[in-house]
């Protein structure tokens, strides 16, 4: 009797470092901006969406549950290509050339200065699904910005 407890156990102690080793490659390639307000997009905006990305890559890597992927090789064409949210499946074969196993993008939409929202997208290298989350924030600042993005990591990527 005692035997299958044990062997479970065993079982459990082989598996759980191995698991624990194997973090997946994300490649994280950042936010867009859509701006469907009648208002012209600030240089704060614009800030603001960098930070976006920024911080998104260092909480995925300070989560423990991925490997970021340099995605400096893919940069240029990048930049030049669409946005990434609607290029047809591009972001698969840049998150390929680096070598990823999941792709992590997102794009920010300002409504008004007042409704804006964050979507977050990520994906396996095969382009299924992994997470597609969003939230509505309240105010155009740089307080209502990270708020959103941490309560899409909490509530919908790390939970």
């Amino acid at each position: 009797m005692k035997a299958i407890p044990i062997a479970a156990a065993l079982a459990l102690a082989v598996a759980l470092p191995c698991a624990a080793a194997e973090k997946p490659r994300i490649a994280v390639f950042g936010f867009d901006f859509v701006n469907t307000s009648p208002a012209p997009t600030t240089p704060e905006e614009t800030e603001r969406l960098h930070r976006l990305g920024t911080e998104l890559r260092d909480a995925l890597a300070s989560s423990g549950r991925y490997e970021i992927a340099d995605t400096a090789p893919v940069a240029e064409r990048l930049a030049a290509g669409p946005a990434i949210r609607g290029c047809n499946g591009c972001e698969l074969d840049y998150g390929r050339a680096v070598g990823a196993d999941q792709i992590a993008f997102g794009w920010v939409q300002k409504v008004s200065n007042l409704i804006l929202n964050i979507n977050l997208v990520i994906e396996d290298a095969d382009g299924r699904k992994l997470h597609a989350d969003s939230v509505d924030i309240r105010g155009n600042t740089d307080e209502s910005w990270d708020h959103g993005l941490r309560w899409l990591l909490r509530e919908r990527v790390f939970q």
